[in-house]
């Protein structure tokens, strides 16, 4: 028996199988324990070890020599209902972390536990073979192989993050003492390790039947718990709906897109939540981990609104119409006129919210700061709205109304008017009109039709038809800045009408009313000069701009012989009824795509 053999035998005691490794045939090597080659474990918790690591040759030895227990499987993991508790990051790093300290513990105790054989001194050439033969069997005889006690060992295993510790117990060696509670106790004691120890698992670790080379998750820190920051309820929406939802059969009921959302005094706008606090968290070393507060909610309060005693509401001080400005909710007034706009009322100019209940008359001119709903018709008559004009039944302009909106326009139909918006216009029918729109023209629904007049779209125009079977010239222009458009043409037309009315004037005889009225007549003459030579060099730089804007489209269903189409400076007149197409600007040309 080699001496290695001997020593083996003494560390771990006797064993039927103690045979050098050399003589033991095949067969019985087939059933020793043995670990597959290192590939890479499916489960990411777990630690591979190859299959020469010096922790598998310990379990091996122990398992030769005293009792068969598991193969060795190092899992970073959390006890049953967790078993997830390090990320993919984390593992990562700390199963490098793992590695290097089982290798070099392992290591260790392996050189401890099996120290390296005595070679005996070389013999000299003149002796025989069977000389040395004898001489080493009588010195391995003679020799009393030096076995260490080695008590249980315990090693700790801590994350970086000091929020997770594991065990690891290597097996004692000859006479050394079995795993004990106080052996587990100073371990943790030496490493300071004393929040969320698992007792229990303390306790039961020395009788467990796998105690050895086996991780057992002994502490978990408790982790910070950040507080929440305050939050809004808002009772109002802060965006308005831009568009008008249009049913399965291709209708829109207008009068259900309510531009004005009406508040009494003390309703609620928005209920305030206030943040949390946080709570501090701590390591398995019992050190303490500071914890953020939640922030505080910026409150939406505006002109007209103001909080509650307790600070949780957000009410309306006044009567009005409510609406978020993009940072607060305001109250607007509203004016509410119970019937149609005629000689009853007048002309009206309001800084608010306008509701008309009936239509708005020929002749008549209603001007509002904010937003304009109609619940009736209007007629050929100027309407001018700083927000976003709802018409619900239509505009029928009998080719003297002019309506604006510095927002949207949405509208049953569209005759003969002059209409100018910033954004976009929806309605299911526009007939001989000149639209200016900065954005998009959205004919798609009810009738879908454009027949007549020109429409100007920056963003494009999407229509069922367009045209109609006469023939009648109907222009679609896309691109550019149609509002500017719009108020350049206007001011050349008011430019026009005052040099007529400043030559009728001048013809007049001398006349008190002559010498009062010629220079009121020459003074707006100079203000709308300059104003248009303003113009003309916002519209060149706007020009300038144009290459970079997106590039417009015309989509329709129908287009009738007598459409116009221009995209810039190319034009297409189209000769032949076509269906279904896409007309966009490309390369220069205008395009049809069917």
């Amino acid at each position: 028996m080699s001496l290695k053999n001997i020593i083996l035998s003494k560390i771990f005691g006797t064993h039927s199988t103690q045979i050098e490794e050399e003589t033991i045939s095949p067969e019985v090597q087939e059933t020793t324990p043995s670990i597959p080659d290192s590939a890479p474990p499916l489960d990411p918790t777990q630690l591979a070890l190859s299959d020469d690591h010096a922790l598998i040759q310990l379990w091996r030895i122990w398992t030769d020599q005293k009792e068969w227990m598991p193969v060795p499987v190092l899992r970073l993991e959390g006890p049953t209902e967790q078993r997830e508790i390090l990320d993919a990051e984390e593992l990562k790093k700390e199963l490098s972390h793992l590695e290097s300290l089982i290798t070099s513990t392992a290591e260790s105790r392996l050189l401890m536990a099996v120290p390296p054989e005595q070679e005996p001194l070389a013999q000299s050439t003149s002796e025989s073979d069977s000389e040395q033969e004898a001489e080493e069997d009588t010195t391995t005889d003679e020799l009393e192989p030096s076995v260490p006690d080695l008590d249980a060992q315990v090693i700790t295993f801590l994350t970086y993050d000091q929020m997770h510790a594991w065990l690891l117990i290597y097996p004692p060696v000859g006479e050394g003492q079995e795993l004990n509670r106080n052996m587990l106790t100073q371990a943790l004691d030496e490493q300071q390790i004393s929040f969320g120890v698992n007792k229990d698992l303390l306790d039961a670790l020395p009788e467990h039947s796998e105690r050895y080379f086996h991780l057992f998750l002994i502490a978990q820190g408790q982790s910070p718990v950040h507080g929440k920051d305050g939050y809004t309820i808002d009772s109002f929406p802060r965006k308005t709906n831009k568009t008008v939802p249009v049913d399965e059969h291709g209708r829109v009921n207008y009068a259900e897109l309510n531009l004005v959302n009406n508040v009494n005094e003390g309703d609620l706008i928005c209920q305030i939540f206030p943040p949390t606090m946080g709570n501090p968290g701590t390591t398995v070393l019992n050190h303490t981990l500071p914890a953020k507060d939640g922030k505080k909610v910026s409150v939406p309060k505006g002109r007209n609104t103001e909080l509650t005693e307790d600070e949780s509401k957000l009410i309306a001080s006044k009567s009005g119409h409510v609406e978020f400005d993009g940072r607060n909710f305001q109250i607007k007034p509203v004016m509410d006129i119970g019937g149609d706009v005629d000689y009853s009322t007048g002309n009206i100019n309001f800084m608010g919210d306008l509701h008309i209940r009936g239509d708005v008359r020929s002749g008549f001119t209603v001007r509002a700061m904010g937003n304009i709903h109609v619940d009736g018709v209007v007629e050929a008559c100027s309407i001018e709205a700083g927000g976003s004009l709802l018409v619900v039944k239509g505009v029928k302009g009998d080719g003297q109304a002019i309506i604006r909106a510095g927002r949207s326009i949405f509208t049953k139909y569209l005759e003969n008017s002059s209409i100018c918006t910033r954004e976009n216009l929806q309605t299911d029918c526009i007939i001989n009109s000149d639209v200016y729109s900065d954005g998009m023209v959205d004919v798609s629904s009810g009738r879908g039709i454009i027949i007549g007049g020109r429409i100007r779209a920056a963003s494009g125009v999407k229509a069922n038809t367009v045209g109609s079977k006469s023939g009648i010239i109907t222009a679609i222009s896309l691109g550019g800045a149609p509002s500017e458009d719009f108020e350049y043409e206007n001011i050349l037309w008011e430019i026009e009408q005052l040099e007529k009315e400043y030559e009728k004037i001048e013809r007049q005889p001398d006349s008190p009313a002559k010498l009062r009225n010629l220079p009121m007549v020459r003074m707006k003459l100079s203000v709308n000069k300059n104003k248009l030579q303003q113009y003309e060099k916002l519209l060149e730089e706007l020009n300038e701009d144009t290459p970079d804007q997106i590039n417009p489209r015309l989509v329709c269903g129908i287009a009738y012989p007598g459409t116009e189409i221009t995209i810039g400076e190319a034009t297409l007149h189209l000769k032949d009824e076509t269906s279904h197409c896409t007309a966009t600007l490309e390369d220069g040309e205008i395009c049809l795509k069917l």
